[in-house]
């Protein structure tokens, strides 16, 4: 007895009886639509997953159909691809929520004092520039220096005994010698004890904000403007006074 075998579409198997006209065999049909996928460089979406979902239950052997269990397991990749898709669209909404909030956040400050941790201290037109020193401990006595872009010490505020908290602290502009210091940006050395120990507390410039943009980082935050071209991130302000 001679045998023969035949070559189909790929994907298929040799040896296999031709089918009527018009049925195709579920993996011609897969290999099928691999290849228009290739082409078309696109994710398989649920309309095209049940249409081969579909075509796979017309088409399967009658005489070896496909077992319940590999169906169930294609009804549960359905399902988790509904799950992702839905997933994915809340999560769009939530970032597209998020960043409307951040900017309606961020134009609200137009105008506002806000505390910029370890800010410098713009002085302009001899107003008085205003901080907050943090001390969650306390403090037996706290010492400020404004120091110039040279690093010369323009003016030396001394304090005495502080409660735990924020003390707050105002530069009027002038040096030492009692004249106005010339407007622009100085910087605060801030130095005490605590407890018999040396620190060096943190504070919190308050500037008034000028504009509100977005980072060019591509992070999509906030950055507010305040002085001369100076930015803080929205996130870091922690103080707002009006």
């Amino acid at each position: 007895m001679t045998t023969t075998s035949s070559t189909g579409t790929a994907g298929s198997t040799s040896s296999l009886p031709p089918l009527p006209n018009g049925i195709m065999r579920l993996s011609d049909y897969q290999a099928q639509q691999k290849a228009a996928a290739a082409k078309t460089t696109t994710q398989m979406g649920e309309g095209s997953f049940m249409t081969l979902f579909t075509a796979q239950l017309k088409n399967q052997d009658p005489t070896d159909p496909v077992k319940n269990e590999a169906f169930v397991a294609e009804l549960a990749q359905f399902s988790q691809l509904e799950a992702t898709t839905s997933m994915q669209t809340s999560l769009q909404t939530m970032v597209k929520n998020q960043q409307q909030s951040s900017m309606t956040t961020a134009s609200s400050l137009i105008g506002k004092a806000v505390g910029i941790p370890n800010g410098s201290a713009v002085l302009s037109g001899g107003k008085p520039v205003n901080a907050l020193v943090n001390l969650p401990a306390g403090a037996d006595g706290v010492q400020i220096q404004v120091v110039d872009s040279t690093g010369a010490t323009v003016k030396t505020m001394t304090y005495g005994s502080q409660l735990p908290g924020s003390m707050g602290v105002s530069w009027d502009g002038t040096t030492d010698a009692g004249d106005a210091a010339p407007d622009g940006t100085y910087n605060f050395a801030i130095t005490g004890t605590s407890g018999g120990k040396n620190i060096t507390p943190s504070w919190n410039t308050m500037a008034t904000i000028t504009s509100a943009t977005t980072s060019t980082d591509g992070s999509n935050s906030w950055l507010l403007g305040y002085g001369n071209g100076k930015t803080v991130p929205l996130t870091s302000v922690q103080q707002i006074t009006n």
